[in-house]
């Protein structure tokens, strides 16, 4: 792997890096963070890549164990939740635990992004929106 391509995936710019590896910079905290989950995801086997999804158990009952992505399988995780705390809590373990990536509801997703260092997508349930406003049009 190219260090170019290390720094891509570790978010490190690559100056800083360079700086670092010429030892002409001590390196900050968060950069040593950075470095480090970026050699952890690089150099564990693929099977033990997942997707956290953060959601209530009722959303859980129907979510895939597995994704593929460019021919590689990734695991999904579910971290089971019942208020905002919990999920921003979830949100930090699965980080710790070595997720990939976060999938969570909207309410949380902007919160979550600023605390972790993973990209976070909010779930977007216009189906479900749809579906329920049919139901109360037959009620209404």
């Amino acid at each position: 792997m190219s260090l170019s391509e290390f720094c891509t995936k570790s978010g490190v710019s690559q100056s800083t890096m360079y700086k670092i590896l010429e030892e002409k910079r001590e390196p900050n905290l968060r950069t040593i963070r950075q470095i480090i989950h970026a050699i952890n995801i690089l150099s564990r086997p693929d099977d033990d890549n997942f997707v956290a999804v953060i959601a209530s158990s009722t959303f859980m009952k129907s979510l895939p164990r597995t994704m593929d992505v460019d021919g590689r399988t990734i695991n999904i995780k579910e971290y089971t939740i019942s208020t905002v705390e919990d999920a921003i809590i979830a949100a930090v373990r699965a980080e710790r635990d070595g997720a990939l990536a976060i999938v969570c509801a909207p309410i949380i997703a902007l919160t979550v992004e600023k605390i972790l260092r993973i990209p976070v997508s909010p779930v977007m349930p216009l189906g479900s929106v749809l579906k329920a406003l049919d139901v109360i049009k037959g009620i209404v």
